[in-house]
């Protein structure tokens, strides 16, 4: 029987790169629909349960996509609430690539030392993946997940969002100006970069010679890169005496990731990916 992902994208096209991860993540056929919202998501979902007996309800998959996060969660939602006994099927979040990056991300820090107890910092934190990798750092221990933006209303907005759906408390700071982000960072001990693509957020000088500084990650593969001094295939490597992580350095996790998760959705039809489960199974893979 073959195994068929229905491909649910909050924006009007569906991601090309969530289609071609999903065939390297083992479906027979990806099927996507864009523009999809709550209200017009019924149907879709009561063909995709009620059409397999129940042995074979988990060769059918959902996965929720689309470039805005809050969006894509008001889908997940929709889309469970349909479930009913066990009429369902497994299901996926990963809207803009969030929870894959961010888990890839934290996870890879983790294998440079512990998190637990530090002062963590997560720099354009109220996009998709800074929203996410913030709730996986406080997860994995930090004693403090600060969350910047250019905007303090935003960063409220951010931080306000994340205590409704995860119980996490982050601290929201304004920083508009690269020294403000140096500030902001100045008793940090774990920083992320999750910014625009081609924005710099630091300058070398305003980390390397940071002594409390001692992991650094920066998610940004696009020249000017968000972290001055932080190469893309950095693994882990010493940069001023400070583990430091690019985005090609963890992109391997996230694209291998990507891959399991919608792999494991076709081995039942409960199985529900998000960003606490997405997590843990990068901890598992890193």
């Amino acid at each position: 029987m073959k195994k068929l992902l229905f491909q649910f994208d909050t924006d009007t096209h569906p991601s090309v790169f969530d289609t071609v991860v999903a065939y390297d993540g083992q479906a027979d056929h990806v099927i996507g629909y864009g523009g999809v919202t709550p209200d017009t998501i019924g149907a879709l979902v009561d063909g995709a349960v009620f059409t397999r007996a129940p042995r074979d309800k988990k060769n059918t998959a959902i996965f929720i996509g689309g470039s805005d996060m809050q969006a894509g969660q008001n889908l997940f939602t929709a889309v469970q609430q349909r479930f009913f006994a066990d009429f369902r099927v497994s299901i996926m979040l990963d809207s803009n690539g969030s929870n894959t990056t961010a888990a890839a991300a934290v996870a890879k820090l983790l294998t440079s030392g512990s998190i637990a107890g530090k002062r963590t910092v997560v720099l354009a934190g109220t996009g998709p993946v800074g929203q996410r990798a913030a709730v996986m750092l406080a997860r994995a221990g930090a004693a403090e997940v600060r969350i910047t933006s250019r905007q303090m209303a935003k960063a409220e907005r951010a931080a306000q969002a994340i205590r409704v759906r995860f119980g996490v408390d982050v601290v929201p700071i304004q920083a508009d100006t690269d020294i403000d982000r140096a500030l902001a960072i100045e008793n940090a001990e774990v920083v992320l970069a999750a910014g625009a693509t081609g924005v710099q957020l630091l300058r070398p000088e305003h980390w390397q010679n940071n002594q409390a500084l001692q992991m650094i990650a920066d998610a940004n593969a696009t020249p000017p890169l968000g972290i001055g001094g932080v190469e893309m295939m950095d693994r882990g490597v010493d940069r001023s005496g400070k583990k430091a992580w690019g985005a090609i350095g963890f992109g391997t996790l996230k694209l291998a990731l990507h891959r399991t998760c919608v792999t494991r959705l076709f081995e039942c039809n409960t199985l529900v990916l998000d960003a606490e489960e997405i997590f843990e199974i990068a901890k598992e893979m890193a």
